[in-house]
């Protein structure tokens, strides 16, 4: 059996700075998320609820990579051997159901309003939308100095949310102006269709990964094709490619070898020429078995 584990060593501090990032992006969405809903209810506009929704499904975002950043830090254990790269599938699936039964509302608070559209309170539609730029633009700008994907994907989230205030704050202006009411719920539905786009776009991913489907198909012949290409390697069967979390993937694989030999030398070489093989491709855990021409495989 060969045997050959990718770890990942991450800096400690780096870590805990980054941790904080998360921490603090996350409170200041959360109390923001808080402030809106009220906010949404309070001026009457259905534009600033579906704002709303949106960054609640951000702060539950926010959240959960916070508590996977301190859990993933965690050793592997009997109970979980695996480590705890899996509950971010889990969070997304949450997050993914949370964000699709928020949209629903939005849309049945909007879509009558349509055919008989309410003036919303602009001026206070105005400062709330300020304070939305300001508040996702400062938590954006945070994140922005992190370098792990997490912070990326979590920084891109929060840039839409300074995109969303701005187009609030524009259609705000404009019905402070004109009598267009209906500017409102057709903002809250054009946010709600983006939100549940993508969420529908992760759940689809986040159901695949749990089914344990081939996150890559492309790496998976990649990494096929170079096992192949080492000289004592006859072929390959029981190859299989999943993953933990959507970055963290897990590799098992018969290799088939074109000799019986006795010497240990000669073995090693071969394993080490797979082994060497196999690194390039930075897999989270690989499990090699070695099999002798004249052995029959197990799984057969």
């Amino acid at each position: 059996m060969g045997h050959h584990h990718g770890h990942h060593h991450g800096h400690h501090h780096h870590g805990d700075a980054s941790s904080k990032r998360i921490g603090l992006a996350f409170w200041l969405n959360f109390f923001f998320t808080i402030i809106e809903f009220i906010g949404g209810v309070l001026t009457n506009s259905t534009a600033i609820i579906a704002d709303a929704v949106h960054d609640l499904g951000d702060s539950l975002s926010l959240g959960l990579s916070w508590i996977l950043h301190k859990l993933g830090a965690k050793q592997a254990t009997t109970g979980f051997t695996y480590g705890y790269k899996r509950f971010s599938l889990l969070g997304a699936l949450i997050n993914a159901i949370v964000l699709l039964a928020g949209s629903t509302w939005v849309l049945f608070e909007a879509i009558p309003r349509l055919t008989d559209p309410v003036m919303p309170d602009t001026e206070g539609m105005i400062y709330l939308a300020i304070l939305g730029v300001v508040v996702n633009g400062f938590a954006a700008f945070k994140l922005a100095a992190g370098e792990t994907l997490n912070e990326r994907v979590l920084n891109w989230h929060l840039l839409e949310d300074v995109l969303g205030w701005v187009a609030v704050l524009i259609g705000a202006i404009v019905m402070t102006f004109v009598d267009w009411p209906i500017i409102d719920p057709l903002l809250s539905i054009a946010f709600t269709a983006f939100i549940v786009i993508n969420v529908v776009r992760n759940l689809i991913e986040t159901l695949k990964l749990f089914s344990q489907a081939n996150p890559n198909p492309q790496l998976y012949k990649e990494v096929q094709d170079a096992i192949r290409a080492v000289e004592q390697v006859a072929d390959i069967h029981h190859m299989h490619l999943w993953s933990l979390d959507g970055e963290s993937h897990v590799l098992t694989a018969h290799v088939e070898l074109k000799d019986d030999f006795n010497d240990s030398e000669h073995y090693f070489a071969v394993k080490e020429a797979i082994n060497q093989a196999v690194a390039e491709f930075d897999i989270f855990h690989t499990t090699i078995e070695l099999e002798f021409k004249s052995e029959a495989c197990r799984l057969d």
